[in-house]
C-alpha cells in the first residue's frame, strides 16, 4: 500500500501554507524554547513542552504555562535547515505584541 504525502501549497504568502505548517508542527514535543529579541539577543523562556494547534490556534505550552498564541493563518512558520526545530513569528496574544519565538524538538525519527 502506498502512503503519499500532501504536498505544501507553492505561495509560502498564503494562509494555505501557514495552516499547512501548523498542521505539520502540530503535536510536537519540544526540549526548549527561546525568544528573539533584537536589544537582548536569543534567551530561554521555557524548557520542555509541546506545540499545538486548536481552534484556529496556534500555541507553545511549556511548563504548564502558555508561552505564544496565534492566529493560525497569520503564523509565519519556518524549520531549520536541520529539521531539529522551528521559527515561529507573529503576533503573540499572551504578550500583545509581535514576537518571534524559537522551538526546538526532542529528538525523534520519522
Amino acid at each position: 500500500m502506498l502512503w503519499f504525502k500532501k504536498k505544501p501549497p507553492k505561495d509560502t504568502n498564503s494562509p494555505e501554507f501557514r495552516l499547512y505548517m501548523c498542521q505539520k508542527l502540530d503535536g510536537r514535543s519540544l526540549k526548549y524554547v527561546l525568544e528573539r529579541d533584537p536589544e537582548k539577543g536569543d534567551y530561554v523562556i521555557g524548557k520542555g513542552g509541546v506545540l499545538s494547534l486548536y481552534e484556529g490556534d496556534f500555541s507553545v505550552v511549556s511548563g504548564g504555562k502558555t508561552l505564544f498564541v496565534c492566529k493560525a493563518d497569520e503564523l509565519l512558520a519556518w524549520e531549520f535547515m536541520s529539521l531539529d526545530g522551528a521559527t515561529l513569528t507573529g503576533f503573540d496574544k499572551v504578550q500583545g505584541k509581535e514576537r518571534t519565538v524559537m522551538a526546538y524538538y526532542t529528538y525523534y525519527r520519522e
